[in-house]
């Protein structure tokens, strides 16, 4: 018999401010570990203010993690310390491995109508891989496979498999699954997932309700102020799910369609020591990656 995945946690978005002054969404982070082994944090820096974005991301260091950038809109230029530089156009994806560690810069600029709209996902790395030389997988919209099924329902595939359908990102020690869902109005769709996995979802557009779980505190609520007891069974725009486990998940529509991101992958069920851009196993280990940044041994592996 097929078990179906229940909520866990549900969390809204909260406001933050990163790099030079970027106005985005967290949907999680350093306060939510280690729920979301191996996934370390989920930032939506969707805007239509160039104020809010175009001051980006300067130069700054990573070890230890894997940054996934997925754009829907505008387009972020980078460049790094092995010499890499480009640009993440819309609908494409950049899966960093900094590994060792790398410095680089992100620089986000809108459409010709000053919309951005991305989100970059931290994945942590594995203590035997936290040290391996960096590598990128850039990865255009045309690229990524979608698929229509015969519900309507439609899937971007970035990462995983759907029946013979593979998503152009592989080889990865967390074995993940990043999909892009978009589910119609007045339907019900299930997906599977790998029992054992965490297993999260974002909605990005329109409403649903997930696991068929209509009662509103049937769940836990993670509210943005003592004063939010907005406890809706159809869930919106810029709000999180994080699923128990099974094996698959539900998502059923009414009114309006859904589009979420579905992210899963393998915890890692390691120690964590985390420094802003730097995730480690240890303290000693992050001390040491501090060091290396301030005297200059930081970069262990030039572009070859």
């Amino acid at each position: 018999m097929t078990v179906g995945r229940k909520i866990h946690r549900v969390f809204k978005s909260k406001p933050v401010i990163e790099g030079a002054g970027v106005h985005l969404k967290r949907g999680f982070g350093f306060s939510e570990l280690p729920l979301f082994d191996p996934f370390l944090l989920l930032d939506d820096f969707r805007s239509d203010n160039p104020a809010e974005y175009i001051r980006g991301f300067p130069w700054h260091p990573h070890r230890g993690i894997e940054t996934i950038t997925y754009m829907l809109q505008g387009n972020v230029e980078h460049g790094d310390s092995m010499g890499n530089q480009g640009v993440i156009t819309a609908g494409a994806v950049q899966w960093m491995t900094a590994g060792s560690g790398i410095i680089h810069q992100e620089m986000p600029f809108g459409n010709d109508h000053g919309v951005m709209e991305g989100f970059q996902l931290w994945a942590n790395l594995p203590a035997s891989q936290k040290m391996n030389p960096p590598r990128y997988r850039d990865i255009t919209s045309v690229q990524i496979p979608k698929l229509h099924l015969e519900n309507g329902v439609e899937i971007r595939i970035i990462c995983g498999r759907i029946g013979d359908t593979e998503g152009p990102v592989n080889d990865i020690a967390i074995d993940p699954e990043y999909l892009d869902i978009t589910v119609p109005a007045g339907i019900s769709y299930t997906h599977p997932v790998t029992k054992g996995h965490t297993a999260l979802a974002y909605i990005i557009a329109g409403n649903g309700m997930f696991c068929n779980q209509d009662k509103p505190f049937s769940h836990e609520m993670k509210a943005g102020n003592y004063f939010d007891m907005e406890t809706r069974s159809f869930l919106k725009n810029e709000t999180l799910v994080l699923f128990g486990d099974g094996e698959t998940v539900t998502v059923t529509t009414k009114d309006d369609p859904v589009r979420y991101l579905l992210i899963s992958g393998k915890p890692l069920n390691e120690p964590i020591a985390w420094g802003g851009p730097i995730v480690m196993n240890t303290q000693a280990e992050l001390r040491t990656a501090f060091e290396e940044y301030q005297n200059g041994t930081f970069i262990r592996h030039s572009k070859t």
